[in-house]
């Protein structure tokens, strides 16, 4: 089997990705920590190795022998710290993006994956293409370090793409849920942390601001298949793909639909002290269905049902 390294594997999505892949590639799994599971449980052909991405040599090391690249490493949190510390989404994400795919390079990778996200988009009455980042419409302030860091580290896969032979592959993903999400109420994405939030609750869940915002929202297990996709169907040397569910919900009846998933009796109270931004997102998936002959199998009450039965098993 060929040898496929999963940066930043002991994170949400990267547990998904080991999980996945352990039966068709060999994996290196890297991360600053290491997995929690126990050695019994993590499939023989799963090498794991505890560094830094931010160190060259470091860099170098980890990427030596391997055919394929599936960069889910980051420096991530919730929206509260994208509004108050939007530093910490910057200088360690470019710098390791950045000496990854130098590498990449020179070791002459056959596939580099790279997860953007869409908070450079507008908000939108109607689901965004690619195509529709106008970049002299510039990024909403409050996500103007972490959204232009994104775009850098696009255009640098682009750029890599152009003269090596690394096919680079950049999803710009909606926001993803599911299994080994952060469930937390500090460092976790709104899906994460309101699901901690109904599952602990007795009487009431009391939601942030007015809950009109809407978000796409995708089941990681078909972010996985997504990126499956890419590595099967891309032909071009570069590819930059929304991926998501393709339709949008609004954070109230989100909640809504935890709490009824749940079977728990309990009142909704939106606290319209805290911050509310007041947008509404939903990705145009039509190109990943083009290109690589993809689209998303697991419905939002599939994928809530699926995601409360194992935080039931596994975290309660």
């Amino acid at each position: 089997m060929k040898k496929m390294l999963i940066c930043g594997a002991n994170g949400f999505i990267g547990r998904n990705l080991v999980g996945h892949f352990a039966s068709t590639y060999n994996i290196r799994a890297v991360d600053q920590i290491r997995t929690n599971c126990h050695p019994g449980d993590c499939p023989e052909n799963v090498e794991w190795i505890v560094t830094d991405l931010r160190n060259a040599s470091e860099v170098a090391r980890v990427i030596d022998g391997v055919d394929v690249i599936l960069h889910y490493a980051a420096t991530t949190t919730g929206a509260a710290d994208i509004v108050s510390k939007p530093y910490i989404h910057v200088t360690d994400n470019a710098v390791m993006t950045s000496l990854l795919l130098r590498e990449a390079f020179e070791q002459g990778i056959e596939h580099f994956i790279m997860p953007s996200c869409t908070i450079m988009y507008q908000s939108s009455d109607s689901p965004v293409r690619e195509a529709d980042f106008d970049e002299s419409t510039g990024i909403l302030p409050k996500y103007f370090g972490a959204g232009n860091t994104k775009v850098y580290l696009e255009k640098m896969c682009e750029f890599f793409a152009g003269f090596g032979r690394t096919k680079h592959t950049v999803l710009r993903q909606s926001n993803i849920y599911g299994p080994h999400d952060k469930y937390d109420l500090k460092k976790g994405h709104v899906f994460g942390a309101t699901v901690v939030k109904v599952m602990e609750a007795e009487k009431e869940v009391i939601v942030w601001g007015t809950g009109e915002e809407e978000r796409d929202l995708l089941h990681v297990n078909d972010l996985v298949t997504c990126v499956e996709a890419a590595l099967e169907k891309q032909e071009t040397p570069y590819e930059l793909v929304n991926v998501g569910l393709g339709e949008s919900i609004s954070i109230s009846n989100l909640v809504q639909s935890i709490v009824t998933a749940s079977g728990k009796n309990l009142q909704i109270k939106y606290d319209e002290t805290k911050p509310t931004i007041k947008t509404k997102l939903a990705v145009d998936i039509t190109k990943a269905k083009e290109v690589l002959k993809w689209h998303p199998q697991i419905s939002l009450d599939s994928g809530i049902k699926n995601t409360l039965s194992w935080y039931k098993e596994n975290i309660k």
